[in-house]
């Protein structure tokens, strides 16, 4: 008999085969839409979606230390969403480049996720997400974070478990689009951070422009262009999922 391991890795690399999109039109489309505004706009729900999108940033600034060839040595996630991405290796350009890839990173991850699931690899972008959380439990350094990533790594094997072609679709278009907005409303929040001047230490245009004297503005509104390019290029594949029922 196989082990629940077993099965739960069975399901994970199942879902790497590609399967139709989801067949939802522009009144499902909707639908969607207003699921996903309503994780991420009303400050209840946002207290609890804005930790996914706070574990989804740090996991950028990892990822952009492991691209530069630098050592991740840990993680730490915070209730209040803040957190703390260390890295040790060369520096200059490739320590701005860690900096750069945390807030940009919730949109571009949901643009990714919206492309998957007009493209029929819903399934295979759930897997991936899964693994990738479970993995990054290795880094985490604080309580707080165990709580937060577990709980993000165990929704997402849920998804996986129990979720087929369809239910992966679905939840690849509200996890995209909550992410779109999210970005957003973290980009917002950094920018009153720097009109206020106060907790400028929490921001990475304030970390970029102390390590290579460009001003924050400049900072801000390269993150502006990345996360405004991610949302641009998410009407394509809403359009897809918009009219494949038609």
């Amino acid at each position: 008999m196989e082990t629940l391991p077993g099965q739960l890795w069975e399901r994970i690399t199942d879902g790497f085969l590609r399967v139709a999109p989801p067949a939802i039109g522009a009144v499902g489309l909707v639908a969607i839409v207003l699921v996903a505004v309503a994780l991420s706009v009303p400050r209840r729900s946002w207290r609890v979606f804005g930790l996914f999108v706070t574990v989804v940033h740090e996991l950028g600034h990892a990822t952009a230390a492991l691209l530069t060839l630098q050592r991740v040595t840990g993680i730490t996630l915070r209730l209040d969403h803040s957190g703390t991405t260390t890295s040790l290796g060369r520096r200059g350009w490739r320590a701005a480049f860690t900096t750069f890839w945390g807030y940009p990173v919730p949109a571009v991850v949901g643009s990714l996720l919206l492309w998957g699931a007009a493209h029929g690899w819903a399934p295979a972008a759930l897997s991936i997400s899964a693994v990738v959380l479970v993995a990054a439990l290795a880094l985490i350094r604080n309580g707080q974070g165990v709580l937060i990533l577990g709980g993000s790594a165990a929704v997402s094997l849920g998804l996986v478990w129990f979720g087929g072609a369809a239910a992966a679709g679905y939840a690849c278009l509200v996890l995209g689009v909550a992410l779109l907005v999210g970005a957003c409303r973290d980009w917002v929040k950094v920018v009153r951070v720097h009109r206020r001047r106060r907790d400028l230490v929490s921001s990475d245009a304030h970390l970029l422009r102390v390590a290579i004297r460009i001003p924050s503005p400049v900072w801000l509104g390269m993150f502006a262009l990345v996360i405004g390019a991610a949302v641009a290029l998410s009407f394509t594949p809403l359009a897809l999922i918009a009219g494949a029922s038609s």
